[in-house]
């Protein structure tokens, strides 16, 4: 039995959903940048009304949002919450829809351990969000290639775009390892909605403070989009909290249910 095959096969719908919803929210989005750039001093007029705790809240920077990088900026705060939920739901329901479906027994009484079935659920779930975002990737380039008037600088582009895996990346391991650690997940979505949400809501909070300090505690603002478009670069301080949180949390998942007492379904 090939664990990685499996998964890939059980969330090909649900991420083909995905990748349709995230790429049509971005050409959507795109197709409205000649109307906003046309106009920068009315549009700044009106977005000056904005209060700065709004502007603070969604990226919306002035000096930035009416050239192609800030104006994919901003989507990219709706984007990746979309696509915080999508890895989050990959991250609790691919280990912990074994108990909750009554198919733990048949899983682990096959010729394969624990720290394989860990491991190959975790590549499928790696592999369908890496789909995600190539897919997301290649049409977000197109289109922006598409409605922009001027030439622009594809590796700042591709940086904004790293964003959504980064932060994918992130809920993916901490969904994984709240997986292990709930005792019984009755609903993929009660987890990782409230969890995604209250993420952003702290992000959000350090934001209108601009407080780094708060803006730890959230994935949401590890990279600012605005940091990207002026240094050309991203925030190394926010990749190691990064990199620590998901080798931390894919290593709790291992260690957790490899010595997990997982209940019989009979």
């Amino acid at each position: 039995m090939n664990v990685f095959a499996r998964e890939l096969k059980a969330y090909r719908k649900s991420t083909i959903i995905w990748i349709l919803s995230l790429s049509s929210l971005v050409v959507l989005f795109l197709m409205m940048y000649p109307a906003f750039s046309g106009d920068v001093d009315v549009m700044k007029k009106i977005l000056q009304n904005f209060p700065p705790a709004v502007r603070a809240t969604f990226d919306l920077s002035l000096g930035n949002f009416f050239t192609i990088y800030g104006f994919l900026g901003y989507l990219m705060t709706f984007v990746t919450l979309a696509g915080a939920v999508q890895a989050m739901n990959l991250g609790v329901g691919i280990l912990s829809k074994e108990e909750s479906g009554k198919t733990v027994d048949f899983l682990l009484s096959k010729p394969v351990s624990r720290i394989k079935v860990v491991t190959g659920k975790l590549l499928a779930a790696l592999s369908l969000v890496l789909m995600t975002n190539v897919v997301f990737d290649a049409v977000a380039l197109i289109t922006s290639r598409a409605v922009s008037k001027t030439d622009f600088d594809v590796k700042i582009l591709l940086l904004l775009l790293s964003i959504l895996f980064l932060i994918q990346l992130f809920f993916l391991a901490f969904g994984l390892a709240m997986s292990v650690i709930v005792k019984k997940v009755k609903s993929v979505i009660s987890v990782s909605l409230p969890t995604v949400f209250t993420f952003f809501f702290i992000g959000t909070i350090g934001a209108i403070l601009d407080n780094d300090s708060v803006k730890m505690f959230s994935p949401f603002k590890f990279f600012d989009t605005d940091y990207v478009i002026d240094h050309g670069t991203l925030d190394l301080k926010f990749l190691i909290i990064e990199a620590v949180c998901v080798i931390v949390a894919v290593a709790a998942t291992y260690v957790i249910y490899a010595k997990k007492d997982i209940k019989s379904a009979i």
